[in-house]
């Protein structure tokens, strides 16, 4: 099985920056599982917000987050980072960890998440 724990996340008032990391692990994982951060906001259902490959050389994004976010992976430490930049109130929401199996292709393994929440 694969465990994903997530950190980073905490208050910030809007234009701020956090780094959240997501830490891997299990009998199964390895670099070849692609990895995404996807994000919930209350009242809202899950949004996919960014993804990286397990080079780490391919990456795509939530059009609302393009060039304020960036993904990426240190495939030495089995983790993934998600830097988010000029935060805004409507980025405020659960953040989750996910791994995507290359044998499956789908997101099969979550973390219990991480909150964001971004004043105004």
């Amino acid at each position: 099985q694969v465990q994903l724990v997530e950190s980073g996340g905490g208050l910030v008032q809007a234009g701020g920056s956090l780094r959240l990391s997501c830490a891997a692990s299990g009998r199964t994982f390895s670099s070849s599982y692609g990895m995404a951060w996807f994000r919930q906001a209350p009242g809202k259902e899950r949004e996919f917000v960014a993804a990286v490959n397990w080079s780490g050389f391919s990456t795509s994004y939530l059009d609302s987050v393009k060039g304020r976010f960036t993904i990426s992976r240190d495939n030495a430490k089995n983790t993934v980072y998600l830097q988010m930049n000029s935060l805004k109130p409507e980025d405020t929401a659960v953040y989750y960890c996910a791994a995507k199996s290359p044998r499956t292709g789908e997101y099969n393994y979550w973390g219990q998440g991480t909150q964001v929440t971004v004043s105004s």
